[in-house]
């Protein structure tokens, strides 16, 4: 076969910057997707931290009495709380354990906790509902409610 000498054999200049535009838009696009995939990909480890620091907050809660055993309500602090009525209103900035210690790893959350007014349940049993707030930036707010029943 035998090609003409006037054929064109080649890309004209049109169909090699067309080409070019088409191939920028499309890696413009695979970068923003992948930046947008990157930023966020740290939010399932803040959520997943979120959780676990108010199941700690919880679990720290219901162990306490469920009525104060002393009676004295009077200049209280954390490391004093002995019972579930003492968490009510408490909001801290930063994580803090049980001894009212601020972790440092941690400072990014806000924790907030209330507890409602006593209920009466089925069988005359009477509970507190504990609801522990965790939030972050990034993140929406973590819910995590609990019971203490006076048993």
């Amino acid at each position: 076969m035998t090609v003409h000498p006037d054929a064109q054999t080649g890309l004209t200049l049109i169909e090699l910057i067309l080409s070019m535009v088409i191939i920028s838009i499309a890696i413009t696009g695979l970068f923003g997707a992948m930046t947008l995939s990157i930023s966020h990909s740290s939010d399932p480890m803040v959520q997943h931290q979120a959780i676990a620091i108010a199941e700690s907050y919880l679990e720290e809660i219901i162990l306490q009495a469920y009525a104060d055993p002393d009676g004295n309500e009077v200049g209280e602090t954390r490391s004093t709380f002995d019972d579930v009525d003492d968490y009510n209103g408490l909001t801290d900035n930063g994580v803090h354990n049980q001894q009212g210690l601020a972790d440092a790893n941690l400072s990014s959350y806000v924790v907030s906790v209330t507890v409602s007014a006593p209920m009466t349940l089925a069988d005359g049993v009477s509970a507190k509902k504990i609801k522990v707030t965790v939030s972050s930036a990034g993140i929406s707010p973590v819910e995590l409610p609990g019971f203490r029943m006076a048993y």
